[in-house]
């Protein structure tokens, strides 16, 4: 194709439609608005959030929904210093997020001009390649390279680029970039897993955010029922594989399944699939050491980076997970032909999965003035569509939520996972919603991260008619830093009380969306019922138990200890 001649601005849209990108999320700016412009034209949809973090997680959720790039875009300094929270929820999440930043003009920068920042360093540990626009007749080339790479290297990506770059006149290649496709990995680590599965007693499937990312769950699904193993979730990937599958025992990690935990325990080889095995992931709960010290690993990542960082794994395979268990199931046919289902380990697992739901149930079931939250949680659970997308944000409840939101597919949890930033649930949605506007998506968060993320985005929601339902579970407090306050400060809680709450449902009524308040059990599958049918942006109000009688675990027992204090007037005596 010939060079085509136009500005910079028409070539970096041109570059976006030829990447199939037709949303952008972002807050208006000067510094773009040459290109802003000509958006309309193009077929692309600015979405214009209250704050820029929630661009970058709506770019994030987008880009996890559909597998492909999506962009958000800012004003130069304050602006964009606002994406760098929600790009590093993107680079943990390994999702490609395009940042396009623009920023101070070439020939100010470093005078301390208006809105100036050095943009590049304050996203050099959160990106998997950034680059600035030198000579805005490489526009096409620099952006189409972002594109690339946030691809190949499966993470977030900055574009950066001085204001003036916009303007000018040139002659541009403007074609998609490239895909790569990836293999089986090498037939040596195939050869050995096979080897390590005939002579295993207890293996066990992990199924990490891989398995979604890389639209293996039939792969998995094959190997497992061929074996009959039973399938761990790693933590907050409660779509890898689906709750109501019979080989399913749910998520390992905080407030996961004791199912799942007492299952990979007793696990003498591991086929960790799709998972760099966060370390936050595998931490002791329920004062349980769940992971099995002695057993054989095998680790099948995309990602050279994270084989065997983590942990000492027998075999790391880099390699496409889809492509590794379709051949790893071929050659495990030819080595273990005719295997039947083993009746006595899907027993076993039955058995496993009753014991822990009865418990859950207990506990659900346990008194409290108000809702509690787990009976919150069941509730939910059992209402929510088994295809629908929910985002969750960090906090306590929101972590108890690990083993309670269950889905039928991949691409349908949405969490701020390691990275564990408040303010992440709602953002997340309201990609999530653009990219599948059939699927109901809901944002889980407690009033805390509310504040943070979701209380504003109520007007985004409703300017642009994105039909998300947001849930907040209510209980007054930091519930899990309330947690550590009581585990470790004797109940002394600074900051944690998040007292006078306003009515959340009220104000999403205020603000031109439905609001509906909950406070019994009882009400809340109407509630549900009601925000899907009304077809409008909808902010449920859960009001619900908070205090030391329902926390979770404690949150970061691995990060904390019992205090020691030098001077007499610190001393536990004189702060009881």
């Amino acid at each position: 194709m010939a060079k085509i001649k136009m500005t910079p601005s028409e070539a970096l849209v041109e570059t976006l439609v030829a990447e199939g990108v037709d949303t952008i999320y972002g807050i208006v700016g000067s510094a773009f608005m040459d290109a802003l412009d000509i958006f309309p034209q193009a077929g692309i949809r600015f979405i214009s959030v209250a704050h820029e973090q929630a661009a970058a997680h709506a770019a994030d959720a987008h880009a996890r929904i559909t597998g492909r790039p999506q962009v958000c875009i800012a004003q130069n300094g304050p602006g964009i210093a606002n994406f760098v929270s929600a790009i590093t929820a993107a680079y943990w999440a390994h999702s490609p997020v395009v940042a396009i930043t623009p920023e101070t003009g070439s020939m100010g920068i470093g005078n301390g001009g208006f809105q100036e920042l050095n943009q590049m360093p304050m996203f050099q540990e959160q990106t998997v390649y950034q680059v600035r626009v030198n000579r805005y007749e490489r526009m096409a080339e620099l952006a189409r390279r972002c594109f690339y790479m946030a691809k190949v290297e499966n993470g977030p990506t900055q574009l950066n680029i001085p204001r003036d770059m916009f303007y000018g006149e040139a002659e541009y290649d403007v074609y998609p970039s490239p895909v790569v496709k990836r293999g089986p990995g090498p037939k040596s680590a195939l050869e050995e897993t096979v080897h390590l599965i005939k002579n295993a007693k207890n293996p066990v499937i992990l199924a990490g955010g891989g398995v979604s990312q890389g639209n293996a769950l039939e792969e998995i699904k094959a190997l497992a029922e061929y074996l009959t193993l039973p399938v761990v979730n790693t933590y907050l990937h409660n779509d890898s594989f689906p709750n109501s599958h019979p080989l399913a025992v749910g998520p390992i990690g905080y407030c996961g399944s004791k199912a799942a935990m007492r299952t990979i325990k007793e696990a003498d080889l591991v086929l960790a699939l799709g998972t760099r095995l966060g370390p936050f992931g595998t931490l002791p709960q329920y004062d349980m050491e769940y992971w099995p010290k002695d057993a054989k690993i095998v680790q099948v990542d995309i990602n050279h980076k994270v084989l065997g960082l983590t942990m000492k794994v027998d075999v790391a395979s880099h390699a496409d997970v889809k492509e590794f268990t379709r051949e790893l199931l071929s050659m495990v046919h030819t080595a273990m032909p005719g295997l039947t289902p083993d009746e006595a380990k899907m027993d076993d697992i039955n058995a496993e999965n009753q014991r822990w739901a009865e418990e859950k149930t207990s506990w659900a079931s346990l008194p409290s003035k108000q809702m509690h939250p787990r009976r919150f949680l069941t509730e939910l659970s059992n209402v929510i569509p088994a295809d629908a997308i929910v985002a969750t944000d960090i906090g306590n409840t929101c972590s108890m939520s690990n083993d309670y939101f269950h889905f039928s597919g991949t691409r349908q949890h949405l969490a701020a996972l390691s990275w564990g930033n408040c303010g992440f649930s709602m953002g997340a949605a309201i990609g999530a919603k653009v990219a599948a506007p059939d699927r109901p998506v809901f944002a889980f968060s407690g009033d805390g991260a509310y504040g943070i993320g979701g209380l504003a985005e109520v007007m985004t929601l409703v300017r642009e008619n994105i039909p998300v339902i947001g849930i907040v579970a209510n209980n007054h407090e930091w519930g899990a830093e309330k947690k550590n306050q009581i585990d470790f400060y004797g109940d002394r809680f600074l900051g944690t009380n998040l007292r006078e709450n306003p009515d959340y449902a009220q104000l999403a009524r205020d603000m031109g969306a439905v609001g509906i308040r909950v406070e019994r059990a009882e009400d809340v599958e109407d509630a549900i019922q009601e925000a899907m049918a009304c077809g409008r942006p909808c902010i449920i109000d859960g009001v619900i138990e908070g205090g030391a009688d329902v926390l979770a675990e404690p949150f970061r027992r691995d990060a904390l200890k019992l205090p020691h204090r030098h001077l007499d007037k610190y001393s536990e005596t004189n702060m009881a």
